[in-house]
């Protein structure tokens, strides 16, 4: 029988010592907490220890002879009382927030749902079916190779781990669908060629399907629906947090940095009807936001049926822990929260300087990193874009409307465009943040691809199973004349087109450009806008029929990027001088080369954008024609002692003119739905 002593309150979790572990578990509502012990395989629970000390609301021990790969769980005693937000079953195993590791993935099961005491699923004994936590030592930490990568150089490519290398041919078959695939060679060298800075990996950590999903026979492919925040997926990462680790030291070598997309807002216990896994068994009533009425249903900012609640110390502990964790023990370079206006509540108001949000952006091994909002949820106050703390960047969802409704054609939005452009100071600037604060996007995971963007009008997400309801209605997308695949050759081209034409907007504007996994080689979702339940080649990036010409476009306009200043400078736009050049930093123009006027920038037959950047000695025109006719144009730039070259014009089958063609004529030659990028060469 192992030895127990009263241990310590700190840290949480199960710490390894020298002659066993020490088990902290935070409760303020139990009345005992149990550490249970499994054997090998993690099948048959062995022992039970009831934790004999209690110091505040933190039940501890210290357990000799528990070594290092024990399998274990925790039960919590007290009353099960929905009415005053208490749910504890203690037939329910539940996993350790603080684990480490789990010995497998969350599958559903029914024994994990019910109420205490119903003589049903509630009163059925869970452990059988859920994940074990595994003792292990915390890694030894060394300082990670950070690329220290500015945010004003800063191109970041979002990807599904999975679903970046499921399919490619590079990665040896072992390893494909695992954070081990993505750092192998071939999965590294496609993001080295295309010149990306920065890798967002959508979530890693270990997650859990929906009832709703199961019942259908699908599964949470993105992951978005997590229980065991500080643990690696084991799907996604067999070999654990070392498997990251040795993830992102690949992509450092490679002069890579990592941003984890992490999910702290809700958890896959659900709503009331969900299972109890983890916190709800512990203390439903401190980790999360109810509503004072007879039942306290869960509030449900979230739209997936909980809410943690961030304003409560317990709950902040938790999180900076597992930040801290991953920015330590994997040597990450940064975090994009989802829904994270549900970090900044106060009550049900979003307050940029609630508990939370400070925390974060003032922790010491935190604050170094990029911290990336997801600025809405869908609870009160929640659409938040422009509202977080200064260091913070916030994905830009008016950029993203802006341009997909130019290029569609919708009147009377120039004059938006420009401002999302030149980075959305209208957004950023009262709180001083520069540009490239604007993760500026025009496809991600949540939605259309890139292809599917110009190739539907309307969603068609049938394979989920909820009837075609799920997904938004609001995409701002056309289909150059029918709807989805197509042999037409015409059609085949005017799609091609749009798409570099977004490609280039995006690259060509400030801020910090945001591309998803895919967009460059073509690939499609056959129209889902809402893939999440995907976990096939609807998802996967079909690498056998990549786009090598997009691509390379792709790749083409990044490398023009990094080397203009004019583009990525990380400052706002004045349209004055700010040098002795007296070149102001930004001109708009017209086609007929004159000033835009205040009734041009409102006109709605306005659908060409020129703009004249100047920066650092390096001029550049950017031009947008998003007529579906030709234009000529006048070059309202000066001709003696300086000579121009074209660099892009989209409209071309090799839009990317290497070497640039030299300009020896003040008229532009707008193509329909076009972007023309011109640079000064003195």
């Amino acid at each position: 029988m192992p030895r127990v002593g009263p241990g310590s309150p700190e840290p949480l979790g199960v710490t390894l010592t020298e002659h066993g572990v020490n088990v902290a578990v935070f409760s303020a509502h139990a009345h005992a907490v149990e550490f249970c012990l499994f054997d090998a395989l993690g099948e048959t629970e062995v022992e039970r220890i009831t934790l004999p000390g209690l110091s505040g609301s933190v039940f501890h021990a210290s357990i000799e002879g528990v070594t290092a790969g024990a399998r274990y769980g925790l039960r919590a005693h007290g009353p099960w009382a929905p009415h005053a937000g208490h749910r504890f079953n203690a037939a329910k195993l539940l996993v350790d927030p603080y684990a480490r590791a789990l010995d497998r993935p969350f599958a559903l099961h029914p024994s994990m749902c019910g109420e205490a005491g119903d003589g049903a699923d509630g009163d059925l004994d869970s452990a059988p079916f859920m994940p074990k936590g595994i003792v292990v030592p915390a890694p030894a930490v060394t300082a990670a190779r950070r690329p220290q990568v500015p945010w004003s150089e800063t191109v970041i490519y979002e990807l599904h781990v999975r679903g970046f290398t499921k399919l490619h041919p590079g990665v040896p078959e072992s390893l494909r669908g695992t954070l081990a695939g993505l750092a192998h060679p071939a999965a590294i060298g496609h993001l080295t060629r295309l010149g990306v800075t920065t890798v967002e990996l959508m979530p890693v950590a270990a997650a859990i399907d929906e009832p709703h999903l199961v019942r259908a026979g699908l599964s949470n492919y993105w992951g978005y629906n997590t229980v065991g925040w500080g643990v690696p997926a084991p799907r996604l990462a067999p070999g654990g947090m070392a498997e990251l680790r040795a993830t992102v030291d690949a992509l450092h070598d490679a002069g890579i940095a990592v941003v984890l997309d992490v999910v702290f807002n809700h958890s896959g216990e659900g709503d009331a009807s969900g299972p109890t896994l983890s916190l709800r068994g512990l203390d439903n009533a401190t980790y999360y936001r109810t509503l004072p009425d007879a039942a306290h249903r869960y509030v449900n900012d979230t739209g997936c049926g909980n809410t943690l609640a961030f304003e409560r110390e317990p709950v902040m502990a938790l999180v900076l822990e597992t930040l801290r964790r991953y920015a330590t023990d994997a040597g990450v370079d940064g975090f994009r929260f989802d829904l994270a206006p549900t970090l900044g509540r106060r009550g049900h108001r979003f307050d940029r300087a609630a508990p939370m949000l400070t925390a974060i952006t003032h922790d010491p091994v935190l604050a170094e990193l990029k911290l990336i909002a997801e600025p809405w949820d869908v609870g009160l106050d929640g659409y938040q874009t422009g509202g977080f703390p200064a260091p913070w960047g916030e994905w830009n969802d008016q950029y993203r409307d802006a341009v997909r409704r130019f290029w569609r054609g919708d009147a009377g939005v120039t004059g938006e465009l420009a401002t999302r452009l030149a980075g959305s100071a209208d957004l950023f600037a009262s709180q001083g943040r520069t540009p490239s604060r604007s993760v500026n996007f025009v496809a991600a995971h949540d939605g259309f691809t890139l292809a599917d963007l110009v190739s539907y009008a309307h969603k068609h997400n049938e394979d989920n199973a909820e009837g075609n309801r799920d997904g938004t209605d609001a995409n701002y997308s056309w289909n150059n004349g029918i709807e989805g695949p197509t042999a037409d050759p015409q059609i085949r081209e005017a799609r091609q087109r749009d798409a570099r034409a977004l490609l280039a907007t995006l690259l060509l504007s400030r801020g910090t450009p945001m591309l998803t996994m895919g967009d460059e080689c073509g690939r499609t979702q056959r129209g889902n806008n809402n893939a999440y339940a995907q976990d096939n080649a609807i998802s996967w990036l079909d690498w056998e029929h990549a786009d090598a010409a997009m691509t390379a476009f792709t790749a083409a306009l990044i490398r023009i990027r990094r080397e203009h200043p004019a583009l990525r400078a990380d400052r706002r736009l004045h349209g004055r001088s700010l040098d002795a050049s007296g070149i102001a930093d930004v001109e708009w123009r017209r086609l007929d080369g004159q000033v835009m006027t205040h009734d041009d920038w409102t006109s709605a037959v306005t659908r060409t954008l020129i703009a004249v950047l100047y920066e650092d000695s390096n001029r550049l025109l950017v031009a947008l024609h998003g007529d579906d006719r030709a234009a000529d144009g006048r070059l309202p730039l000066p001709r003696e002692g300086h000579q121009w070259h074209l660099l892009v014009d989209t409209s071309r089958d090799v839009p990317v003119l290497e070497p640039a063609s030299a300009l020896d004529t003040d008229v532009l030659r707008f193509a329909p739905r076009s972007v023309l990028l011109i640079a000064e060469q003195r």
